[in-house]
């Protein structure tokens, strides 16, 4: 098969290059997926765990891609939940060869359905942005009907699940980005927009739920807008400044199916709209990652045709 692998850390994106890989192995309770969408982080090229398995053995050449939308081709010993031909949609493992080859290992348990009126590319933006955005507001951010949230990065790919899902809820919204990013996020549902170019994050009113996808200053200086009891969230890294009468999360996303299998719900009956961006082949794969590529939404490789 083929696939985009990475032969060397150090080489960043010159060491990315379309190659043949072998088929990959059906573990107890993995799938075999054929890809036909996928999605990835431009970031994950600096992860630990891009380069190494879960004994911290080298692995590569690794395959970069942890979201994926396609059909199962291949069942292993012990699998249940899943069938061959089914159409599923999720999250491949941290450790192990990911989701931008023609097919990927996964675990059962990370893949949820994927309704046939669903279009793969849609899908494949759908499993980290939709995770991480539920997540970081209910499972960590406790947001409930008639608080305040600060959604950082508003328009962008998790800020924008995030922004619709609050909505949703019954809660206020406050939304950060960039000037051209403020027309987006008004028209998502966002009551307030601040320019962090222009204008002060520290005007922004406080908020009972403060949720950041850029860390740096940023995140420091977002601990004084949790309102008493509040909760600052954040993907990024620890926080080093704490919230002075809240609380601080700093998590990872974990895959879910029965959440992903509510994402696609949402997302059949209008209720969701993942920001899909430029749609490109997977031989484009290793331009996309590069910063200069980067365009509105999230960028989708289309590895294979419906």
């Amino acid at each position: 098969m083929q696939a985009i692998t990475v032969r060397d850390r150090n080489a960043g994106l010159a060491g990315m290059s379309l190659t043949d890989m072998p088929y990959p192995h059906a573990s107890e309770n993995d799938v075999i997926v054929r890809v036909h969408a996928a999605g990835f982080t431009r970031g994950e090229l600096d992860w630990p765990a891009t380069w190494t398995d879960r004994a911290g053995r080298d692995r590569t050449p690794t395959v970069p891609g942890h979201e994926l939308s396609g059909v199962v081709v291949e069942l292993g010993y012990g699998t249940t939940g899943l069938s061959v031909g089914q159409r599923v949609f999720g999250l491949a493992d941290w450790t192990r060869n990911g989701t931008l080859a023609e097919y990927t290992a996964v675990e059962a348990r990370n893949l949820a359905p994927l309704p046939a009126d669903i279009d793969h590319t849609v899908a494949a933006a759908l499993p980290i942005s939709g995770l991480t955005a539920w997540q970081g507001l209910f499972d960590h951010g406790r947001l409930t009907t008639g608080q305040t949230v600060l959604i950082h990065g508003a328009a962008g790919g998790v800020g924008s699940i995030a922004v619709q899902l609050a909505r949703e809820v019954g809660a206020r919204v406050i939304g950060t980005g960039r000037a051209s990013d403020r027309e987006r996020a008004l028209a998502l549902g966002v009551d307030t927009f601040i320019d962090l170019q222009t204008e002060r994050l520290e005007d922004a009113d406080e908020a009972d739920v403060v949720f950041d996808v850029i860390g740096g200053d940023i995140l420091d200086r977002s601990a004084a807008l949790v309102r008493a009891g509040g909760t600052l969230v954040t993907i990024v890294m620890p926080p080093k400044v704490q919230p002075k009468d809240g609380r601080a999360v700093f998590f990872v996303v974990e895959p879910d199916r029965a959440r992903l299998t509510d994402l696609a719900t949402r997302l059949r009956e209008g209720r969701l709209r993942p920001f899909v961006g430029a749609v490109r082949p997977l031989a484009e794969a290793p331009a996309a990652f590069a910063p200069s590529r980067r365009t509105p939404g999230k960028t989708i490789i289309r590895v294979a045709e419906d």
